[in-house]
């Protein structure tokens, strides 16, 4: 486990395993560099001067310094120009800085926050995530220091430099913060890179169990007979041809007095075959991130809970694998779902919006003042937007800005797809309600669309992540594999919802 604290002093009194500072584009070196070039007799200051180093947004330059300059290494950090800065630029920088340490062997970091203004809350939150989320690596399955505790070449103590006492104290309160949050991240990480042989359904629902335990909220869970009990058709159809029992897990945070329920719905696929629609071969492995949105209503409900935000919270979680197996679930048939509506089968492989039917029925249930659903739910969201933004639809204004607000705080940005009812044309079944896919044209929306027909009129926002939730290439804070997309953005989208008392803003309506 990382160390992360916040110290105050010149840096040149202190030693480390690597030193950190962050410049600006066309900009002379602060205070805290400046005394650290000093210790280098003007090598940082030359390095500027032949332009070696141009402080580019994600730039970094690593060089040696011995302990005249407080550090054995030192990483200079490129943050781009000043009127162009974001925290999601920090987090970038920050994250790259902490990699290319730990490449070069050091143990223990010292991070220097000179010169990037006096907002020193989201300066704290801001590093600390882009340092443990960058740092973050799945190791269970090696056989080589891929033990629990870490590797002898982990980054063990991160240490952030305040010039002030005063500066030092906002920066502890945004540290932790920063901490919660990327730490409830890296749990979902950890949960979508496991082989779907070791997180089942059933595991997923002991997890979430833990998580009650440890953290102060209530879990029950829904077994198979539960659910037929209930009339939860979409869950059960799309289980059929699994022999993993589906669960449907149900988490309750309830620290907001009075106040309405914000219900979060996480599709939670351990694995998606396509079922007897059967995907191609390449690239399945993959499929054991169709649990994500599980994965990431956990993350944020363990960051609310860690964050003591005075709200309820719901969280739903319809937990199976879709499997191709002889009793499996297959088009043509007609599944009858937990509000009492039909939908026709047309493609087995469309089977994260018959799970998400059922658990958006029932969070009806708490009557909330929003429902906000997370989902790997369409292929057709890569040919949209790709693996830079998160389809966004829904039926409430106000929240869907919200979440776009916490978006571009968190760099988890989301664009606004349009919900026209025109679109419901299209899933019309002609022996059901509705039918579960039609075809290429618009497939974000469509998906959506059905989605809409269970909320039963309720603010509700929909966020697509499956062209978000895993990636191919390294990033400056995330590495290969799952992104654990979701996490910071419900959690920030939260904490927004937690400062403005859990109420609606007061907003008039444009004429």
């Amino acid at each position: 486990m990382m160390h992360i604290s916040v110290t105050t002093g010149a840096r040149d009194k202190r030693h480390s395993g690597g030193a950190v500072y962050f410049l600006f584009e066309n900009e002379k070196p602060g205070t805290a560099l400046a005394r650290a070039d000093a210790g280098l007799d003007g090598l940082i200051g030359r390095i500027l001067a032949r332009g070696d180093f141009k402080a580019g947004p994600g730039s970094v330059h690593l060089l040696y310094g011995g302990t005249a300059s407080g550090a054995e290494r030192l990483v200079l950090a490129g943050l781009g120009r000043r009127n162009e800065f974001s925290w999601n630029r920090l987090r970038h920088a920050a994250g790259k800085a902490a990699t290319a340490l730990r490449s070069a062997g050091a143990a223990g970091v010292l991070v220097s926050v000179d010169g990037l203004g006096s907002a020193y809350e989201d300066i704290g939150q801001a590093v600390v995530e882009g340092i443990v989320l960058g740092l973050y690596r799945f190791l269970k399955y090696k056989t080589k220091n891929g033990d629990a505790g870490g590797t002898r070449d982990d980054v063990r103590a991160v240490a952030l430099l305040a010039e002030s006492e005063e500066a030092a104290a906002s920066l502890r309160k945004g540290a932790r913060r920063g901490a919660v949050i990327a730490e409830a991240t890296a749990m979902a990480r950890d949960m979508v890179n496991t082989p779907a042989a070791d997180m089942t359904p059933a595991a997923i629902a002991a997890k979430a169990r833990e998580l009650g335990r440890r953290h102060g909220f209530r879990v029950r869970v829904l077994e198979r007979r539960d659910m037929e009990r209930l009339g939860m058709g979409g869950v059960l159809g799309v289980a059929s041809g699994s022999a993993q029992p589906p669960k449907f897990i149900i988490a309750e945070y309830r620290r907001g007095g009075n106040k309405p329920f914000i219900a979060l719905v996480g599709k939670t696929i351990t694995f998606d075959s396509g079922g007897i629609s059967i995907k191609p071969a390449e690239n399945m492995e993959r499929m054991k991130d169709d649990m994500s949105g599980g994965a990431a209503v956990l993350g944020a409900l363990r960051a609310a809970a860690m964050l003591d935000l005075p709200l309820n919270i719901a969280g739903l979680l319809p937990a199976t694998e879709n499997m191709p197996g002889g009793s499996a679930l297959k088009p043509g048939d007609v599944l009858r779902t937990l509000s009492g509506q039909t939908i026709e089968i047309i493609n087995t492989d469309a089977e994260g919006r018959l799970i998400l039917s059922d658990a958006l029925t029932y969070a009806c249930r708490y009557e909330p003042s929003v429902i906000v659903d997370i989902a790997t739910l369409t292929g057709a969201s890569t040919i949209a937007l790709g693996p830079e933004a998160i389809p966004l639809l829904g039926r409430d204004d106000e929240y869907k800005q919200r979440m776009r607000e916490a978006g571009e705080k968190t760099g988890e940005r989301v664009w606004e797809l349009p919900l026209w009812d025109e679109y419901a044309e299209m899933i019309k079944s002609d022996i059901a309600d509705m039918k579960n896919a039609s075809g290429r044209a618009a497939g974000v929306i469509t998906a959506a669309a059905l989605l809409s027909k269970f909320v039963q009129g309720r603010a509700w926002v929909h966020l697509d992540i499956a062209s978000t939730a895993w990636t191919d290439k390294d990033r400056p804070y995330t590495p290969k594999g799952a992104t654990g997309i979701g996490v910071r953005l419900l959690t920030q989208f939260l904490r927004d919802v937690a400062a403005e008392g859990g109420k609606k803003r007061q907003t008039k309506k444009p004429r």
